[in-house]
């Protein structure tokens, strides 16, 4: 199981990443990045997508979707109905796919990626695989 330096390193072995961060989505700190950030600035990139991430976890509309899917188990920690979020550019994708953890997480994967170079449905593949694998300590 791979922590968060592992975890963004294996991310950027996708074809196309540009650069990818663990981002808290409730205090839109990194913690952790690699490679470079779309506006130059890991901690402004992860605060902006922190803020694109809080607003789908936590909007009605998709949360309606997880009371229809089964009740939350017993010492479950209350997670997101959204396992992910594309946003397309003219130039690149950005990816932001939630982690669920045991405690009550606020924690997405950010992968940039580049439109000409990158396959979207691998890596949206690869980040789901790696999210389920993370650990967070």
């Amino acid at each position: 199981m791979p922590g968060i330096d592992e975890c963004l390193l294996e991310v950027m072995r996708l074809p196309g990443a540009r650069g990818a961060s663990v981002v808290d989505w409730t205090s839109g700190l990194a913690l952790g990045t690699i490679g470079e950030s779309p506006n130059g600035d890991h901690e402004a990139s992860a605060a902006e997508t922190a803020e694109v991430a809080r607003m789908t976890a936590e909007q009605p509309a998709f949360a309606h979707l997880a009371a229809d899917s089964g009740a939350q188990q017993p010492g479950q920690a209350p997670s997101t109905p959204v396992e992910d979020v594309i946003v397309t550019t003219h130039d690149g994708y950005h990816m932001l796919r939630f982690v669920e953890t045991a405690f009550d997480s606020s924690v997405f994967l950010h992968l940039w990626l580049d439109r000409s170079e990158g396959n979207l449905a691998l890596a949206r593949m690869r980040l789901g695989e790696l999210a389920e694998r993370l650990v967070l300590a």
